[in-house]
């Protein structure tokens, strides 16, 4: 029978919502139980964490957990694709911080351990940055509201999505934490960035450096790969959209 679960891992609540009949705890017990040992292994939080290790001098990154290295180098090509807009290390220079590509990277492997299991309709939801497989029986597509950067209670856009990630990035929910890393600020003038693609993590990422552009990124969201759509909130509350994200939208 399908299955609901909420968790606190991360530091934030991760909602999994399989509609699958034969959907059992046993496969969400193996999803939490990654994201358990995600947070040991990358939390800046934890003083026995690889990232803290690796920030004291303790540990050389040859001698990083092999999963460490791979994320700590998608950072890097990403610092790089975004023309330096994301920067794991923006926050407090010298020191790496991957979190913001950890959150996307994990649900989105997580997403893979159900996939696993045979798995095919389920949502996994890491505090408003969703993946979502098949639909959510009996319909078939899950129906996503994007919250509204500054009316709590109101959605900015309702998407109907299926075998797709959604992020948004914006100061509404944990405040200044993105900060433009050329001048270690908050940016101006635009309220949230939502980012529609295949890969979490990758979606994670560009919402974060568009949002961190400031009003540009908007128009930088408008060269995404193929696969990824945006839609961007700018302070004065106008709504700029990628076509492939209005069709989205219009879908609903």
């Amino acid at each position: 029978m399908s299955c609901t679960r909420v968790e606190h891992v991360m530091g934030m609540p991760i909602v999994v919502d399989v509609r699958d009949v034969q959907g059992h705890d046993g496969h969400v017990d193996a999803l939490f139980a990654w994201l358990r040992v995600v947070d040991a292994t990358f939390s800046t939080y934890r003083e026995d964490s690889d990232i803290s290790l690796l920030n004291r001098g303790e540990l050389a990154r040859d001698d990083l957990e092999p999963e460490v290295r791979v994320v700590l180098d998608r950072c890097e090509r990403l610092r790089l694709e975004t023309g330096g807009y994301f920067d794991a290390s923006a926050a407090e220079p010298g020191r790496v911080d991957p979190s913001g590509l950890v959150k996307g990277w994990s649900i989105e492997r997580g997403a893979r351990i159900l996939d696993g299991f045979g798995l095919s309709n389920y949502a996994i939801n890491a505090a408003g940055d969703i993946v979502v497989r098949g639909g959510a029986l009996p319909d078939r597509r899950w129906r996503v509201g994007i919250r509204h950067p500054l009316l709590p209670d109101a959605v900015s856009a309702v998407l109907e999505l299926t075998d797709l990630a959604v992020a948004t990035s914006g100061a509404y929910e944990r405040g200044d934490h993105v900060l433009d890393p050329f001048t270690r600020r908050p940016p101006s003038g635009v309220l949230s960035v939502t980012v529609v693609g295949p890969d979490l993590g990758q979606a994670d990422a560009y919402a974060t450096a568009a949002f961190a552009m400031g009003r540009k990124g908007a128009h930088w969201t408008a060269r995404l790969p193929s696969g990824y759509e945006a839609m961007t909130v700018l302070e004065d509350r106008t709504v700029l959209s990628t076509p492939g994200f209005e069709s989205l939208a219009d879908a609903a």
